[in-house]
């Protein structure tokens, strides 16, 4: 067996299909498709980008299709050695281009895969690469057939039922000494012969011995309409959820005067919080809070303390309006908390009306808004009571762009 630092891989990707069976689409062809709010064929490529051992990789893709490409490739999540090819009228073409531009790399493997196979998992690439290490010259993945196979030559009336013993379904990618399958595609060529449907079909007519690994049930590829669908909602039941937390922090000095708003809730106390609105240091630090999980700014922004006409203006008006800019931007707010940091007043006695005042604000159930109080120990400008502090975590969750 050979070192990994000896085993060199390159990769061609066959994309420049057009996908008739699977319909018209404003996308383009069936790799341009969206399933899991990206291309078909970023998915395939980022396959291939994130498994450590391959090399360069080529992409055949059609000639009217280079924006598109071009496009798809901005949405791969990794960095990748990506070079591009113009394909030819059929696939066995197509796959020559594409390996006579991998050649100049020197790989000593190539591993060809239909760009349209966007699941194949890095556990199947290892298999493939076992089996060339272990002196295989051609290597297919590949599924037993599993259903009773019939033969209709006319479509509609069975003249024979297949023993299936010994049938595989095949799949790719299809792996292959570079210098030998290239030969082999180049005198298949020269020979006139076009009507070969893979690449292992080409490496046994040279002569070369194929070896099967087993394949994945999820390798699937993507033919019909109805695969891409299948496909966007595979992704879709396994994305992770945009979960977005925010923080929020305020405080206001405490002034003479007979009480203190927080959460909207007034109460009475020989001291009252200075500010430009009502001071509600609660509100004011979960409005940052919220406006933090969409990145738009903070509530200085919104409402300049500058303007007169905010001027002792009730700070749900500011909560609210963070929480619209959210649900605007696709947002649902699942939690709000509050932790108000003062020597004085007590808020023990009002939490229940605070939350109750969150959650209205909100429009979110009473059980997702949470107040806490605690003092400073009378240590610095909180324990000499010259003010109130509040921090605040806002929690979100926002759906994927272009999802209703």
């Amino acid at each position: 067996m050979q070192s990994e630092e000896q085993f060199s891989c390159g990769v061609v990707i066959v994309a420049a299909g057009r996908g008739e069976r699977a319909g018209q689409s404003a996308e383009g062809p069936k790799q341009y498709r969206t399933i899991g709010d990206r291309p078909v064929i970023a998915h395939t490529l980022d396959s291939f980008a994130t498994w450590l051992p391959a090399g360069p990789i080529v992409v055949v893709i059609h000639p009217d299709d280079e924006d598109l490409f071009a496009a798809a490739r901005l949405r791969l999540s990794s960095q990748a050695e990506v070079s591009v090819v113009h394909g030819g009228p059929t696939r066995q073409l197509s796959v020559l281009a594409g390996l006579e531009a991998l050649e100049a790399s020197g790989v000593q493997y190539v591993m060809i895969h239909d760009g349209v196979r966007p699941f194949v998992g890095h556990d199947l690439l290892e298999r493939c690469r076992a089996a060339l290490e272990h002196g295989a010259e051609a290597v297919l993945p590949a599924i037993a057939v599993a259903d009773t196979l019939k033969r209709a030559a006319d479509g509609r009336t069975v003249e024979e039922t297949i023993p299936r013993n010994g049938l595989y379904a095949a799949q790719t990618p299809q792996c292959f000494r570079m210098q030998a399958i290239l030969s082999a595609h180049r005198a298949a060529n020269a020979s006139g012969r076009s009507n070969f449907t893979d690449d292992a079909s080409i490496a046994e007519w040279a002569g070369m011995p194929v070896v099967l690994v087993e394949g994945a049930a999820d390798n699937v590829k993507l033919t019909l309409r109805s695969d891409i669908s299948m496909a966007d909602e595979r992704l879709a039941r396994h994305a992770l959820p945009d979960v977005r937390t925010g923080n929020g922090y305020d405080v206001h000095q405490l002034v003479e005067g007979d009480g203190v708003t927080l959460c909207g809730v007034f109460i009475p106390h020989d001291r009252k919080l200075s500010g430009h609105s009502d001071a509600d240091v609660a509100l004011h630090a979960l409005t940052d809070a919220l406006l933090a999980t969409c990145g738009a700014g903070d509530i200085g922004d919104h409402f300049p303390p500058s303007d007169p006409k905010w001027k002792g203006a009730p700070s749900r008006i500011f909560l609210e309006h963070a929480a619209k800019i959210v649900r605007e931007r696709g947002g649902t707010i699942t939690n709000a908390d509050i932790s108000l940091i003062a020597e004085a007043p007590r808020v023990g006695p009002h939490r229940q009306q605070m939350r109750e005042n969150l959650a209205a604000m909100l429009g979110i159930e009473l059980d997702r808004c949470s107040i806490k109080a605690t003092t400073n120990e009378k240590l610095g400008f909180v324990g000499r009571r010259e003010g109130i502090a509040a921090i605040a975590t806002a929690t979100v969750v926002y759906k994927p762009p272009g999802k209703s």
